[in-house]
């Protein structure tokens, strides 16, 4: 067993699953309730662990899933070309073979985009959205002046060689490495736990880890990575909870406002002192709000 994942396996259930070929790990615990299951989906470089203290709150009233992306966790480093929509593909197909009922989904990061975009492509199987730490990678293009745009995509296409990442991997992936570097998206440095930083690191010395390392990082400088947040939260008309930390290193906590302010189904929570992954840091504090927020949505919860 995936040694970043015996915490989680003390408070779920475990399975692989074979997505087109490739070996996915998923975490599960089942109820008789007749509410809506919630799925889990992690932010970049983290796994199903990072919900380990989520899924057993939530467990409590309603079956709860977590997935390991493909590249991640202890799902397969596959060679393979990712982006927002490959990874929506992974949960339309998990969601048909495990769960086939409309359901809630919680991200974090950029799984809160793959959970966004889920959402507006299969709207059948969303039935309200938790979007922790909301990215939009098109941003990035809009705040580079367009004459200086050829320049930009030259340079960070030259940051994102093979050549330099693998390299820069294997350096990174050391405990002592990915401490420092965690605790930027940590407002709390005590957040930053032994626990935490082995269950970053483990996956990373799985085989082919390097390798997808790099080709994620080459899709995520592309604009084109996923959906235009602007584009796609107004269409959207279930609940929607938006949790920001306004300690957040990684995306502006300045967007909170900016998306909140694109749909009327939004419920925007702020969080004081809290960095970019809030059901970590302050887990406690954010399965009160997820709850209350599923008990109390605004913009009623269909059926």
């Amino acid at each position: 067993m995936n040694n970043s994942l015996l915490p989680l396996s003390r408070v779920s259930q475990q399975r692989d699953w074979v997505w087109r070929g490739w070996q996915t790990r998923y975490a599960f615990l089942r109820s008789n309730s007749e509410q809506p299951p919630i799925l889990f989906l992690h932010g970049f470089g983290a796994s199903i662990g990072h919900w380990r203290q989520n899924i057993p709150f939530f467990a409590e009233h309603r079956t709860v899933y977590a997935l390991d992306l493909l590249g991640f966790g202890a799902s397969e480093k596959a060679p393979t070309s990712y982006s927002v929509e490959f990874w929506v593909q992974q949960v339309r197909d998990f969601w048909q073979t495990f769960i086939g009922q409309p359901m809630i989904v919680i991200g974090n990061s950029i799984g809160s985009l793959i959970a966004l975009s889920a959402a507006y492509t299969y709207p059948e199987m969303v039935q309200g959205l938790g979007l922790l730490s909301l990215p939009d990678p098109s941003l990035r293009e809009d705040l580079v002046p367009a004459w200086c745009r050829p320049v930009a995509a030259r340079v960070e296409r030259a940051f994102a060689a093979d050549w330099l990442l693998k390299p820069l991997f294997y350096w990174v992936r050391r405990p002592q490495v990915v401490r420092p570097w965690v605790s930027l998206a940590y407002a709390h440095p005590e957040a930053v736990t032994d626990e935490l930083v082995d269950i970053l690191v483990t996956p990373a010395r799985d085989r082919g880890a390097a390798q997808a390392f790099s080709q994620i990082l080459q899709a995520m400088v592309n604009p084109k990575f996923g959906p235009r947040v602007s584009t796609v939260l107004p269409a959207l008309e279930i609940p929607i909870l938006l949790i920001w930390g306004k300690q957040d290193r990684m995306v502006p906590p300045s967007f909170a406002k900016i998306f909140a302010a694109l749909n009327p189904r939004i419920q925007l929570v702020e969080l004081d002192n809290v960095g970019h992954c809030p059901q970590d840091e302050c887990p406690q504090q954010v399965n009160s709000i997820i709850e209350n927020w599923l008990l109390y949505p605004k913009g009623q919860l269909p059926g």
